[in-house]
């Protein structure tokens, strides 16, 4: 997501603005958007936790050749996301430059965040939703059609209320929890969600310390969620927002099972860590004045075993992992240490 303008309200707790389009593309159509195939963009940004888990999902249930997606690049401005990545800097399939475009051909003047991901519907050029945690278990539920063969079920039904209940605490304490730190306008409220941070992440280092993921015994839609945060912890979280009792990767556990999702198809190959950095250092001015971006920390480690398979486990389940990225939608190599 995009934060507009000031993240840091002297004297203030952060709080998220999660009012979000909600209309929803479903089987049915109820909604007057149904699924169908090429009708859609997914707009997303490599450097943001919101908008990552949608790249994820899409790719590991295979809906690239249904779902077109577009990238913003990794800084915005105080209006809009940008496609400063494509030639011209505009988006080669909508056409437009800036995404606030596509928000203000569904609402005129949108008085909200423009922020990814965000789903266009391409013919009228208008953003169908920006409601990040319901359109990857749309993806999961709606666009069964067209998942490809092998596809993990990342939302099982009988998981359903475990999985929300489990995605609920981290989303509170560590997906949000890090901006808490980050945006605190006081001593107090940093303070206050550094404690709820770290208390949350030694749930998560126990919970994990005899499973190999968050619910049940194969990746679900939890561990998407945690993952994006985790994947930016270190590069970001760590100094750039005070999160600083440890580093990720002095967390024996979920360093390991970190390094676990990185490692498996669909993870870590749609991590770009210096995209990651340039946002955060560069967009988040009353945070980081001069928009210096750091030169580490070393990706070297994201490769070492993890050994996380002597739990058991089968990381999708019944099906098999995606095919290699596509040509035109893979990271950088210098930007992974995966290449």
């Amino acid at each position: 997501m995009a934060e507009q303008g000031t993240y840091v309200e002297p004297g203030r707790e952060y709080t998220r603005d999660t009012r979000y389009i909600e209309t929803r593309i479903t089987a049915d159509g109820r909604d007057g958007y149904p699924v169908e195939a090429g009708r859609y963009r997914l707009v997303a940004a490599r450097a943001c936790p919101w908008a990552n888990r949608s790249i994820i999902v899409r790719r590991l249930l295979g809906l690239e050749d249904a779902i077109s997606m577009g990238l913003s690049g990794p800084t915005h401005d105080a209006r809009s996301w940008t496609f400063d990545l494509d030639p011209g800097g505009v988006d080669p399939v909508l056409g437009i430059e800036r995404l606030q475009q596509a928000y203000f051909a569904r609402t005129p003047d949108y008085p909200r965040g423009i922020t990814v991901p965000a789903i266009v519907d391409i013919p009228s050029g208008a953003v169908v939703t920006n409601n990040y945690p319901q359109i990857t278990l749309d993806f999961s539920t709606e666009w069964t059609a067209y998942h490809r063969d092998g596809a993990p079920d990342l939302y099982p039904e009988h998981l359903r209320d475990e999985i929300d209940e489990v995605a609920g605490l981290v989303y509170r304490d560590v997906n949000n929890g890090v901006y808490r730190c980050g945006f605190a306008g006081s001593q107090e409220a940093y303070e206050k969600a550094y404690d709820q941070l770290f208390s949350r992440i030694d749930w998560l280092e126990e919970r994990l310390a005899t499973q190999r993921y968050l619910v049940g015994d194969t990746i679900t839609e939890a561990d998407v969620r945690l993952f994006t945060t985790l994947a930016r912890f270190d590069a970001v979280y760590h100094g750039h927002f005070k999160c600083n009792r440890s580093k990720l990767s002095e967390m024996p556990v979920l360093w390991a099972y970190a390094r676990d999702l990185f490692t498996t198809p669909g993870f870590g190959d749609t991590i770009d860590f210096a995209q990651i950095k340039e946002h955060y250092y560069v967009v988040h001015r009353d945070v980081n004045p001069n928009g210096i971006i750091p030169k580490g920390p070393d990706l070297a480690g994201w490769l070492e075993p993890h050994h996380r398979e002597q739990l058991g486990g089968r990381p999708f389940g019944d099906g098999t992992p995606p095919g290699p990225v596509p040509a035109d939608e893979q990271v950088p190599a210098h930007a992974t240490p995966l290449h």
